[in-house]
Formats: C-alpha cells, sequence, structure tokens
C-alpha cells in the first residue's frame, strides 16, 4: 500500500507540472486559437534562468526573477513574431511558433553546455513523513505551486478587468472589439502568462534533479493533457495534466508486474496511449467545447 501512496503523489507532483504547462497552451490557444509549440523552449529558459541566479540571490529570487524574465521574453515574441500574423491561417502561427521554439532551445542550450546545471533548490532530494509514507518533497512543491497558480488564476479571470477582457476575447474577439476590448492587449497578456507558467513547470522540473538540454520533452506530455481535458478547457488542462501524471506513475510501478508484455518503459508512452483513447471516444476533450456544425 505504501508504494501505492509513494506512485500516487509522485503522479500528482509530476502531473502538477504538465498542468501547468497544459495551462499555458490553453491561455494562449483561448486568446488566439493557436497552439504555441515555443512552450518547451520558456519552460526551459526559465530553468537555465534559475541555474545562473540562484548562488547569487537564493533560489526564491532567482525563480521570481526568471519568470519575469521569460514573461518578458514571451511579451517580446508577441509582438514581434506574433501579432504581425494576426489574420493569417493558423497553421502558419503554429509553424512560426515551432521555429520560434527550436531558435530559442539552441540559445538557451549555448547556457547550459555539456554538463547539467543544478537549480539550488530548497527542497533536493529530501523526504517528509505524509500519512505514514515517506514522499519528496519537491513532489509536494510540484502540487502546492500548481494549487496557488491555479487559485490565482481563477481570481484573475473572475475578478480583474483585463481577466473579464481575455474571458470575452476567447469568447468572440469582433464583440469584444465591438466592446471596446483591446483585443491586442489581450494576446500580449495571454502569452506573457502563458510563458510564466511554462517557466514556473521548468524551474519544478530542475528541483531536486538538474537541468540538462533534455528536459524540454517533459513539456511534450502536456500535449496528451490537453487534448484529454479539452483544447480550450482551463479546468480540463489540470484535470488532464494530473491525470497524465498519475496513470504514467501508475503504470511505471505495476506495468512491470502485471503486464511484462507490454515492454520495458511503456509507462513513458502512456500519455500518448490514454490520448489515443480519449480521441477515440471524445475527439474534443473531456471538458472541451463540442462544435457542432449545421447543414
Amino acid at each position: 500500500m505504501n508504494e501505492f501512496w509513494q506512485s500516487l503523489i509522485r503522479g500528482l507532483g509530476n502531473g502538477s507540472v504538465y498542468a501547468l504547462l497544459a495551462l499555458g497552451f490553453v491561455i494562449i490557444y483561448k486568446s488566439m486559437r493557436v497552439i504555441s509549440f515555443a512552450q518547451p523552449a520558456f519552460m526551459l529558459a526559465g530553468a537555465v534562468i534559475v541555474t545562473y541566479l540562484s548562488d547569487d540571490v537564493g533560489f526564491w529570487a532567482a525563480a521570481a526573477l526568471a519568470v519575469a524574465a521569460v514573461a518578458v521574453l514571451g511579451l517580446g515574441v508577441e509582438r514581434v513574431a506574433i501579432r504581425p500574423m494576426v489574420g493569417r491561417p493558423v497553421f502558419v502561427v503554429a509553424i512560426i511558433t515551432l521555429g520560434l521554439d527550436i531558435l530559442i532551445r539552441v540559445v538557451v542550450g549555448g547556457f547550459i553546455g555539456l554538463d547539467v546545471r543544478q537549480v539550488g533548490d530548497p527542497w533536493k532530494l529530501g523526504t517528509v513523513g505524509l500519512f505514514g509514507v515517506d514522499v519528496q518533497q519537491r513532489y509536494l512543491a510540484m502540487l502546492g505551486a500548481a494549487v496557488l497558480c491555479v487559485l490565482v488564476l481563477f481570481l484573475f479571470f473572475r475578478y480583474t478587468r483585463y481577466g473579464l477582457a481575455m474571458r470575452a476575447a476567447s469568447f468572440d474577439q469582433e464583440s469584444a472589439l465591438a466592446q471596446g476590448v483591446d483585443v491586442g492587449r489581450v494576446f500580449a497578456i495571454s502569452w506573457a502568462m502563458g510563458t510564466a507558467l511554462a517557466a514556473i513547470a521548468g524551474i519544478l522540473v530542475g528541483a531536486g534533479t538538474s537541468v540538462d538540454q533534455n528536459i524540454w520533452i517533459i513539456a511534450l506530455k502536456a500535449l496528451p493533457a490537453i487534448i484529454l481535458g479539452g483544447l480550450d478547457s482551463l479546468g480540463g488542462a489540470v484535470v488532464g495534466g494530473l491525470a497524465i501524471g498519475v496513470a504514467e506513475a501508475l503504470v511505471g510501478t505495476y506495468q512491470a508486474d502485471h503486464a511484462p508484455w507490454l515492454g520495458e518503459n511503456f509507462a513513458s508512452v502512456t500519455p500518448y496511449a490514454l490520448m489515443l483513447a480519449v480521441l477515440l471516444v471524445r475527439p474534443y476533450g473531456l471538458f472541451g467545447t463540442r462544435e457542432v456544425e449545421r447543414v
């Protein structure tokens, strides 16, 4: 039973990272109707910035500065590369974000080099007893960070002027423009928020382990999360991320004993297998908006 609870908490921790990444994807998609394939690069950039600053200013200050820096980078990318493409085919904008991802990752990778870098987090590999089970503190930190971010986003979208504007623009851009909403500013805010969430996810991934040039691959698991929850659902992104994390952890723990015929490391493809299963049943996701076509 201890093994189950350890796997569950580990899955919730990793799933929290997937949820943060998925939230970034969904926020940008809801504002511009395009998937930003540059999120893995922003995730990597956030983690690397912390590795350079944590020794001088401490982990918490370095994390705050890294998130702010990546948010500013997201603003710049939106203004320079994405804003001029408004009105162009969605496919074109998606390809541009893919090119930005490669460009940013190459530049950031130069600051990593061939070695790994340490984030300098306060948890490292420390454990804590929780209901009689020893769990790594970093998984609890991941889950706590995700809960805090979700709470802040809820309050922002529910009670702030810009949050209301973003909700209106995501529903109907033309109607929002007619009501005086600055849609261009909505685009900018959505990119700043989406890239900041990616940076937080990158910092949490590096916490307790290390940062190398390949941690961006973790961001790819956010795609099954948004497909599972629904491409236009913020709540679905959270549920999808947590579900993917838990499924991956449980399969990694029990698959070798109960289904060895699936082969080694099947847990790494579990998110994509789950995504395919959901696509066959509900192509728009568990919480996504179902498109109705009238003939």
